[in-house]
């Protein structure tokens, strides 16, 4: 009998931690196969760990979940403190606001035996329930806002430079080691570039089908990627390059708007003009492309787009700043959003 260990991070989730309970007792396993749960929880204050702790004693379906204590209180301290606990030869991420397709965790299972990848995930669905978070996941899910990253693309299967969540042989921590606990943000993107650097191979497999539910308000929005922004300088400077040549672009845009807008006032107003003008024209394919979007839907997801594009570029020059100043990453950056 094999062994998957399902791995998952929260924090203050009293709203949502029952259901992700349900969810992953009713995932269907490939024969041979058995489960446990691991939930690393960073100290809620507000009800979650006595609903966790009371699932836990009901030992659900013969599925063991265990309660395990994170005083970090980050994502990264959470998993590793799960991995360290975890028993199973195989090991799954899971992510508390998202919800799974019934054969999820077997699906993540034959892709790794058929891929024989270091990791492997499904791509990254996002939709939304009110109307805001439906404009958050159509500019999620578009092209023009992701700069092409394969991990967003519904119908794209084979190897890519990062998956949502991810599942693992437990041989890929032994090899690669486990995620860095400095990355408040970033960490997996982080874990996934250190595989492939080190010949590791990620694949996504279609098959693999979860939907994520995104932030509800814009606010939220923003200071969701200005923290993703502002934690990926620490990784790239931690391995000399960038992941990718997107995550270096929103940076080059908020600096060319502030010269930009510089300029403005002291020679001319055309510089500012012209790049308004281009990146009106990048909303308005971005737009065109989402399929079955309102009216009211586009106008909200023009105002998402561009908290994602400002709040990735100012989050990432702040970065640069604090590691170019040698000054540790400030915490004010990586606390929760939702």
């Amino acid at each position: 009998m094999s062994l998957l260990s399902v791995i998952a991070p929260c924090r203050n989730e009293r709203a949502h931690i029952l259901a992700f309970c349900e969810s992953v007792a009713r995932q269907a396993l490939p024969p041979g196969w058995r489960m446990e749960v691991l939930v690393a929880d960073g100290e809620s204050d507000d009800g979650t760990r006595e609903l966790l702790d009371e699932w836990c004693a009901r030992n659900t379906q013969n599925v063991r979940f265990q309660r395990v204590d994170n005083p970090g209180r980050i994502v990264s301290t959470g998993l590793n403190r799960c991995i360290a606990q975890a028993r199973g030869e195989v090991i799954a991420r899971l992510d508390i606001h998202s919800e799974y397709a019934p054969d999820y965790l077997a699906q993540c299972i034959a892709a790794l035996q058929a891929s024989g990848a270091d990791n492997v995930g499904g791509p990254w669905r996002a939709e939304g329930r009110t109307p805001m978070q439906r404009a958050v996941a159509a500019a999620f899910q578009s092209r023009w806002v992701a700069g092409g990253a394969r991990s967003r693309d519904l119908g794209f299967e084979g190897e890519v430079d990062t998956v949502y969540l991810g599942c693992w042989p437990r041989a890929t921590f032994e090899r690669f080691g486990c995620f860095d606990e400095h990355l408040v943000r970033n960490q997996d993107d982080e874990h996934n570039l250190r595989i492939r650097r080190a010949g590791g191979r990620i694949w996504q497999s279609q098959r693999i089908r979860s939907t994520y539910f995104p932030r509800a308000r814009l606010a939220q929005v923003l200071r969701q990627y200005a923290q993703y922004g502002y934690w990926k300088p620490f990784v790239i400077a931690k391995h000399g390059q960038a992941a990718a040549l997107r995550h270096l672009v929103p940076a080059a845009f908020v600096l060319a708007l502030a010269a930009a807008a510089g300029l403005a006032l002291v020679w001319s107003a055309a510089p500012l003009a012209a790049l308004l003008l281009a990146y009106g024209l990048l909303l308005a394919l971005a737009i065109a492309g989402m399929r079955g979007v309102g009216p009211g839907i586009a106008a909200r997801a023009v105002a998402v787009i561009a908290a994602y594009h400002l709040g990735y570029g100012w989050g990432s020059l702040r970065g640069w700043w604090d590691w170019w100043r040698h000054r540790a990453p400030q915490p004010r950056w990586g606390a929760l959003t939702r």
